[in-house]
């Protein structure tokens, strides 16, 4: 919770500036009241006010390292001041007469602060002065719209120079704490970074409607603020990641204008030469990639100087030496240059598309044009380039001239080859894409937080750096945190545990992690059990995310010797199917939930032993006698009876009566609660005379009469198929983890015996050296009742209190008493959602709700209620439906899209879509149909249903995309027009609004036929209503067409003849045809070119602006003027 600590009180005016020391408990403040204090925090007092100003103090700031402090006032004067005394007063005096001393000071006043040097020379109000962090300079800002630079030793001042470019008054300067430059703004809307040793502006960055006001920096990161008249930007002078390059043991990298050497295995760093002569840096020009070739000693380093460009150097023999000497370059413009052979680069032309290949006295040895529109290369094994473009990028061969693997990507910055060249990790600013060297998609990683860099390790796990964590990512695209990070830092090679970067200074680290966790996930997924094992057996792998993640691989039995916390072990020994561990951990928990949830499982696997044990543990007696029912136990059902009797349980002692078929002890039933009628009925309909004429007796007038012509059955229950024990199981083998598993626990028994206890003792599958099926509970009973003077306890199940009627019988079993369930496939609709970001295919697999997601988010489509029998026939057309048996349950069959008896049996297809291309072509010739026919509501409807079923269909080539894009353009072009004609046949009130809306359906795309149709109609009705110029153009319209039809023709020739003796219209329209228009789709009003209007994201259809974020009333799915991304059809994006 934030909240004031303390107030400062003593200025009278507006505060300025505030700022802490460095070091001792001070705040200085600048104020309009012309003086300066500073104050200690700590005892909330001022120590000293300075004054000498005679106008607004702007600034004051104190020195990082020395007691100074200078201010800047609108007095046109920037001061120094010198508060060595205060200092001095504030550090605790040694002896007695120093703190008389002291004393006298504080009673007769002394001077804390003085003026030490007073700066003249700006010719208006100065609105800022800093020091340098390190030398003895001073910049100061003005109104004057100057920059002025002093220099200062022990005894004066002076001016060294004057900095000018700012159109306005500067309202902040300071100077850069690691660079020699100078960063000012100013309200003239600009930031302008001054070179130092040059005294010129190198860089400046402007705002369109803010002024700045304010700078800062941070005091440890390369990072700037500063806050104009909207709010504050952060920003970076120049980017932190170093330039390098890996080969084998080796590093070269760029630090402070020289190319430095890193041998990984010793760990030695030497300059090797400069790379640029001092002086000519210039801002954000710093080496951006390196590329070395290690045949040839060469290195080409790449920067933005001019454009884009690179500098080719060699490196001499002797690179362990210092390297002083400076190497002429051979140099050239590109926009990336990268090895492509021993002696051969690449380098980008962007101008021309192409790339030049030129030797290492930079000759051009060959030209090759690209294959797409690239904006970087990248090194993709001898010979290859890896060109990216906006969206994608591809492989392309420089010998054969062809590409050889193509990816649809985000933007990269940065790609990452595996050691053996089988893997490319291609990354973006948030997100990372793994594929194989043919760019074959494996997977895709998306990231809320930049990713900085990333490297291969040994075993194929690709590591990779954000701002604020090490990560990892597997082959499958299951990713997690290694370490968490300080300071980004950027991953040159991983070597085992050791993980060499460099951070943003450019000095080599090496970070030790823990690849334990990764490692053993790696080897689930490689199915590397053997490397499983020994991860179990030696590491302290725990954690919730761990057993979350095994549970989801589908290990739970594996996850299960990670946990000692018994619910948690409860919860996976249920998915697992391990029963016996589940009835141990219900044991240790002992509550109702846990008992019923076993109860559960055990039911499903067949177990009726610990069904009744759990039954019993939570005295579930109607389960319980339900149970005895089902298997045919009628003995217990007695039993059951009893205790329903002796708990005086009336409810429970007639379900039982009824579960044994016992008429006799029914009617006593309902004898006694006094159901006299019922039990007379129940006697009668079941032959018991005598006890039916005692009841008679008892009711006298009141005998109830039985239905006539009834015929009365003997209700009995069914006769159970297997009577007593467990259910039939289907037999499963051992899962590949459970022998070794128990192995580590024999092992430690083998070697001491007195340890059974340790982790044996939640374990139910053996007793007294003899295998229990299925958790034989009377079995266990017996059991320990024969232990009980056994020291260790044996299997300490005292506790379970069973009655003596619980004797299930044992079946031996010598391979195993676990009954492993057989773990349940990914469902078909499953692999279809995780493979395809198709609307169509998830709506197929029945996932409705990512359908819609996918629909909104790529078409902005907000209105679902047309697609839902759209939605409803793809899930039944890809799906069939098997019968079995009579009593079993249906079932449920994917269809998948080209199915043939050759496919893979363990790989998925996409489903079969009952929605094609092919079909809305027919469905374009039956609208075209009706609109001939005029049935334009049928029309209107077809045109519509092609509209609501092109964002579910599924493209495989260029050609079909194209298709549909025509197909959405015609049929919004019908569904306006007929809109249209429909809206003008309801008007017949209103001649003027009747001949606008026929005018304006002549304007859309129809099929020639229509528009002739279009044309002779509205020609009729402008005639019609003696709007003769009109119908004239309309005329000449229908000529142009060369009707086929005589009378269309004649017709049009005749109005053009009557109107052209009188070229005149009796009212006017709002339609003006030699102006280019477009129909808004809701108001039916022309928007003419140059006007604002909104566009429907999926249609296209045009609307005014008033419209914007109504529902399209043209495919009446998406909202006008909303965001969407490009639709997507196959593999295909299309853009509307």
């Amino acid at each position: 919770m934030h909240r004031c600590l303390f107030t400062l009180l003593g200025h009278l005016d507006y505060i300025r500036t505030v700022q802490f020391h460095h070091e001792y408990p001070w705040i200085v403040s600048a104020s309009d009241d012309q003086t300066i204090r500073i104050w200690n925090w700590q005892s909330r007092q001022c120590v000293s006010v300075l004054t000498g100003h005679n106008h607004y103090v702007m600034c004051a700031t104190f020195h990082p390292k020395e007691d100074l402090v200078v201010s800047a006032s609108l007095d046109q004067t920037v001061r120094v001041w010198d508060i060595g005394a205060l200092r001095k007063k504030t550090v605790s005096p040694a002896d007695d007469l120093l703190r008389l001393s002291q004393m006298n000071t504080d009673l007769f006043g002394g001077v804390d602060a003085v003026v030490k040097y007073v700066l003249e020379g700006h010719d208006r109000g100065v609105n800022w002065a800093s020091f340098h962090p390190s030398l003895p300079l001073i910049v100061s800002g003005a109104d004057d719209r100057q920059l002025k630079l002093w220099r200062m030793n022990d005894t004066k001042a002076w001016e060294v120079d004057t900095l000018r470019g700012h159109m306005n008054n500067v309202s902040c300067v300071m100077f850069h704490a690691k660079q020699d430059i100078i960063v000012s703004n100013s309200e003239d809307k600009s930031i302008r970074v001054w070179d130092v040793t040059k005294r010129t502006c190198v860089q400046t960055f402007r705002r369109e409607h803010d002024r700045f006001w304010i700078l800062a920096s941070h005091p440890e990161m390369n990072l700037l603020a500063a806050g104009h008249d909207s709010g504050m930007i952060v920003f970076k002078l120049e980017r932190e990641r170093p330039a390098f390059s890996v080969s084998g043991d080796v590093l070269y990298y760029v630090k402070d204008r020289f190319l430095r050497f890193y041998e990984f295995s010793t760990q030695k760093d030497s300059q090797v030469i400069p790379i640029r002569r001092p002086g000519t840096t210039s801002l954000n020009q710093s080496p951006r990639t390196l590329s070395y070739s290690p045949s040839e000693n060469a290195v080409l380093v790449c920067s933005d100087v001019d454009g884009g460009s690179y500098e080719l150097y060699t490196i001499p023999k002797d690179n362990i030496s210092r390297g002083d000497t400076v190497q002429d370059a051979k140099r050239g413009v590109g926009g990336s240059a990268v090895f492509v052979a021993r002696n051969r680069f690449a380098v980008l032309d962007k101008s021309n598309n192409q790339v030049l290949v030129k030797n290492l006295k930079n000759e051009i040895v060959k030209k090759s044009i690209l294959p797409i529109v690239a904006e970087a290369i990248f090194y993709a094994g001898t010979g290859n380039l890896l060109c990216r473009a906006e969206d994608r990028v591809v492989i392309f061969d420089l010998q054969q001239r062809l590409v050889l693997g193509d990816l649809q990507t985000p933007f990269i910055k940065y790609v990452v080859w595996s050691n053996d060249m089988e893997s490319i990790a291609l990354l973006s600013k948030h997100s990372i894409v793994i594929a194989s060297k043919k760019l074959v998609h494996r997977c895709t990683l998306h990231e809320t937080i930049r990713v900085k860099s990333g490297a291969w390790d040994d075993n194929g796990v690709f590591i990779y750096t954000t701002l604020n964590h090490i990560k990892y990512c597997l082959p499958n695209g299951d990713s997690g945190i290694i370490k968490t990070l300080d300071v980004p830092i950027y991953i040159t090679k991983i070597s085992g545990n050791t993980i060499f970067c460099l951070d943003r200074d450019g000095k080599n680290r090496a970070v030790i992690i823990d690849a334990t966790e990764y490692v053993f996930k790696l080897s689930l997924l490689k199915k590397k059990y053997d490397q499983v094992m020994s991860i179990i057996r030696n590491s302290q792998l725990c954690g919730q995310a761990m057993i979350a993640y095994l549970q989801q691989k589908g290990f739970p039995e594996v996850a299960l010797h990670f946990v000692k916390d018994e619910r948690t072990r409860f919860n996976l020994a249920l998915e697992s199917g391990n029963i016996q561990i589940a009835v141990a951990s219900a044991n240790a928990i002992d509550e109702k939930d846990h008992w019923y949830r076993l109860g559960v499982e055990a039911l499903r696997q067949g177990n009726a032993g610990i069904v009744e044990y759990a039954y019993q543990r939570t005295k579930n007696f109607d389960r319980l006698s339900f149970l005895y029912l089902v298997t045919g136990n009628t003995s217990k059902l007695s039993k059951m009876l009893k205790i329903a009797e002796l708990k005086n349980d009336v409810m429970g002692q007639f379900h039982n009566a009824l579960y044994l078929g016992d008429i006799h002890e029914r009617v006593k039933i309902l004898e006694n609660v006094g159901h006299l009628p019922l039990a007379y009925m129940t006697a009668t309909v079941h032959g018991l005379n005598d006890v039916a004429e005692q009841l008679a007796a008892k009711l006298g007038d009141n005998v109830p009469t039985l239905p006539q012509g009834k015929v009365s059955s003997l209700l009995m229950p069914p006769t159970p198929i297997l009577c007593g024990g467990d259910w039939p199981l289907l037999r499963v083998m051992k899962g590949i983890f459970e022998g070794g598993l128990e192995n580590i626990g024999r092992g430690v028994q083998e070697e001491d015996e007195e340890v059974a206890d340790a982790d044996w003792g939640e374990e139910l599958d053996i007793v007294d050296g003899e295998v229990v099926q299925n958790g034989d509970v009377g079995a266990a009973e017996d059991g320990e009742a024969n232990d009980e003077n056994d020291e260790e306890g044996g299997w300490d199940l005292e506790d379970l209190e069973l009655p003596p009627e619980v004797d299930t019988p044992k079946v031996s079993n010598a391979r195993s008493s676990v009954f492993v369930t057989p773990t349940p496939g990914m469902p078909v609709s499953q692999i279809w959602i995780q493979k395809s970001s198709l609307a169509g295919e998830h709506a197929a697999a029945g996932n409705f709700d990512t359908a819609m997601r996918l629909l909104s988010r790529q078409l902005g489509v907000q209105n679902f209620a047309p697609l839902k029998p759209m939605f409803l026939d793809l899930y039944t057309g890809s799906h069939s439906y098997l019968r079995a048996l009579s009593s079993s349950p249906i079932i449920l069959l994917a269809v998948e899209r080209g199915w043939s008896e050759t496919s893979t049996p363990n790989v998925r297809g996409p489903p079969a879509l009952v929605f094609n291309c092919s079909q809305l072509d027919e469905k374009l010739k039956a609208g075209h149909k009706a609109t001939t026919a005029g049935k334009f509501t049928e029309a209107l409807r077809i045109f519509k249903g092609i509209l609501h079923t092109i964002p579910l269909i599924v493209v495989e080539s260029r050609r079909e995309v194209d298709e549909v894009r025509e197909l959405i353009f015609k049929a919004k072009e019908y569904v306006v027009g007929l809109q249209m004609e429909i809206k003008r046949k309801e008007l017949r009130d209103d001649p003027v609004r009747q001949q606008e809306l026929a005018a304006y359906f002549t304007h859309c795309n129809l099929h020639m036929s229509h528009l002739r149709l279009a044309l002779m109609n509205a020609m009729s009705i402008c005639y019609k209503a003696k709007n003769l110029s009109t119908a004239a153009n309309f005329a000449r319209r229908v000529l142009e067409t060369n009707p086929s039809n005589e009378n269309q023709a004649k017709t049009a020739r005749q109005v053009l003849q009557s109107a052209e003796r009188n070229m005149k219209d009796e009212t006017q329209l709002n339609y003006d045809f030699r102006n280019p228009f477009v129909v808004c789709g809701a108001t039916y009003v022309p928007i003419y070119q140059g006007q604002k209007d909104v566009a429907c994201p999926y249609c296209g259809s045009r609307f005014v602006p008033s419209q914007q974020g109504q529902l399209c009333t043209v495919c009446d799915l998406a909202v006008v003027g909303s965001d969407a991304s490009a639709p997507v059809f196959g593999s295909l994006f299309v853009i509307f």
